[in-house]
């Protein structure tokens, strides 16, 4: 992508930062991939450059085009900063993480991860199509994530594929919140944003009504892309005769079951009240077709562990469960039994099975070979009971043993820390969510980041996390 005339140059120093180049740009602003000196990463970089009402200077600095554009220039600045604000607090896999923010060159810049990966698009024209179950593991986390959006006040309102990130290890990530706003007024204007096909007839206009449902419909019209091949009919072109041929109609019904397609039709209907009006009940009706169960909101980590008494109970096949487990005793030993154990405990689905054991296992060809292995049409049925297995909870061990990836990437040293650390602030307790903080995070960072979540005292948090956010003194 050749840069434009008003990006800041590589190798530009803008704080602790170094310019490397721009990899994006939108109508509120540019993208950068920079090199973080501190922390000796990459990291992406966005600033506030609306094209249509600013221009930079001989000096880099951002000035509005004139006079007349300076309230509007101000007014989108000062929004920029409370989005990212408002960003830098979520906390979830799913979701590109903001790091921080902050002000120079009379505009403001955001501070994300840089995702090590591949766009939606790419990703699949490496990979070719997916069958229903690939398509439920790539959706349900990116729900998981969209709901966490929408439960902070916002709605992203431009997911299409080029917004999805596969990282290399196979996660799904949901990226570029430019186009994010509140959605806390249901009478307050919104900005007209539109990605033709994936964008529902009330963003044409500034008063449409938008709500999750809006988000939904855009994620409706990935799956449909996904399964179809074919980019969704414009929404302006469905209102007085909706020509759209439906999900039901085009899926190969041999990779997508009839309750899956529908599901996402019923996300595509141009009325806005006629299509799942919550991340929770468009899920329920996804996952719905694979036999799994109403999903609920995402529950903390503190949550997740006191709830362990009442688990859901998934009935896999035995000769099959064996098989896995020889194989992951190839990679991890005698603890593959454990882990077995534990993940069917709490999965269920397949995918959601062989998705927390890949996690444990080395990257690569490795985990590549162990996901193509036991997924497919070779995955066995399963039935599921949602209530309490009888003599579940009395069986089931206190705490979790901690996984080989998770011990490698901190070591025993950094954990118990960590856990004597957060143990003065929600006790005994400690222990249980380190462990489970551990196998999600990627480094020490992210793993005070997911810990202090747990903190209910702002101050408290604060205090936590600021030995991994507060750069080292330099001698």
């Amino acid at each position: 992508m050749a840069p434009p005339m008003f990006a800041l140059p590589n190798g530009y120093a803008l704080q602790e930062y170094r310019i490397e180049a721009m990899i994006g740009a939108g109508g509120f602003g540019l993208t950068y991939l920079a090199h973080d000196g501190n922390l000796n990463t990459k990291v992406a970089i966005k600033e506030y450059l609306p094209a249509d009402f600013a221009l930079r200077s001989e000096d880099q600095t951002v000035q509005p085009k004139s006079s007349a554009a300076q309230p509007t220039f101000e007014w989108g600045l000062k929004r920029f900063l409370d989005e990212s604000r408002t960003l830098a607090s979520f906390r979830h896999p799913n979701i590109v993480r903001v790091m921080r923010f902050f002000q120079a060159n009379q505009t403001a810049y955001m501070v994300m991860e840089f995702i090590a990966g591949k766009s939606l698009n790419d990703w699949v024209r490496a990979h070719g199509s997916l069958n229903e179950a690939g398509l439920v593991s790539i959706a349900l986390p990116l729900l998981d994530g969209l709901d966490v959006i929408h439960k902070s006040g916002y709605l992203h309102r431009d997911i299409k594929p080029p917004n999805i990130f596969i990282r290399d290890d196979g996660a799904p990530v949901l990226i570029d919140f430019g186009s994010a706003r509140m959605n806390l007024d249901p009478n307050k204007d919104l900005t007209s944003i539109v990605s033709p096909g994936f964008a529902p007839l009330e963003q044409y206009h500034a008063n449409g009504k938008q709500g999750p449902w809006t988000d939904i419909y855009s994620f409706g019209g990935v799956l449909y892309w996904l399964v179809t091949g074919k980019k969704p009919v414009e929404a302006v072109g469905r209102i007085r005769e909706d020509i759209q041929p439906s999900a039901v109609s085009l899926g190969d019904r041999k990779l997508y079951g009839v309750e899956f397609l529908g599901a996402i039709d019923w996300a595509l209907k141009p009325n806005e009240q006629d299509r799942p009006q919550t991340v929770s009940a468009f899920r329920d009706a996804l996952a719905r077709g694979r036999g799994a169960p109403p999903m609920v909101t995402a529950l903390s980590s503190m949550q997740e562990a006191a709830a362990v008494s009442m688990p859901v109970s998934v009935a896999f096949d035995k000769d099959w469960l064996k098989r896995v487990e020889q194989d992951v005793a190839g990679h991890l030993g005698p603890i593959a039994s454990v882990m077995i154990r534990n993940a069917a405990r709490k999965s269920a689905t397949v995918v959601a099975l062989l998705d927390t054991l890949a996690a444990e296992l080395p990257e690569g060809i490795a985990r590549t070979a162990f996901v193509r292995k036991f997924t497919g049409d070779q995955a066995p049925p399963l039935s599921m009971r949602l209530q309490p297995v009888s003599g579940t909870a009395s069986q089931q061990p206190a705490s979790e043993p901690m996984g080989a990836t998770a011990m490698q990437r901190f070591g025993i040293d950094v954990l118990k820390q960590a856990e004597t650390a957060l143990a003065q602030h929600i006790g005994g307790i400690a222990k249980i969510v380190v462990r489970r903080a551990a196998q999600k995070a990627r480094d020490e960072r992210e793993l005070y980041l997911l810990l202090g979540d747990e903190i209910a005292d702002r101050e408290e948090r604060k205090a936590f996390v600021r030995k991994v956010l507060t750069p080292p003194a330099r001698p």
